[in-house]
């Protein structure tokens, strides 16, 4: 078993498409940007994926899911060399940091944003420990 993708169900698939295709620079699958589906993968690295899903598209196959989902119910996760350089790059092309950058832990610092449909998306630089 392998993990292939985190999907997302969103309910503006194109403004979701531009944020992690062009602000947060994923290569999409297809470039599928009306959707209703599409895999975003980084440059470089493992094969698994964020994918965006349209909602209504899913709520129709299983009967349920047709509200906007209300609070945080998903936190994506991308780690990157140079948080700060990182940072000065998407926040160029749009997004807005709401988190950061700054120490989480010893071991990682963190920024944090979110996507067009309000899911989290956290940024981490991995340190090396301190000896």
């Amino acid at each position: 078993m392998e993990l292939a993708q985190v999907r997302l169900l969103v309910t503006d698939f194109a403004a979701c498409y531009r944020f992690y295709a062009e602000v947060l620079g994923l290569k999409p699958q297809s470039g599928a940007s009306e959707g209703p589906y599409e895999k975003f993968s980084p440059h470089a690295g493992s094969a698994a994926g964020i994918a965006l899903q349209d909602r209504a598209m899913m709520a129709a196959i299983l009967g349920e899911l047709g509200e906007a989902a209300t609070g945080h119910r998903s936190l994506v996760v991308l780690r990157v060399d140079d948080l700060d350089g990182y940072c000065e790059q998407i926040t160029a092309r749009g997004a807005v940091l709401v988190h950061g950058p700054e120490p989480m832990t010893d071991r990682m610092r963190v920024a944090h944003l979110k996507d067009p449909e309000g899911n989290l998306v956290e940024l981490q630089e991995w340190l090396l420990l301190r000896t």
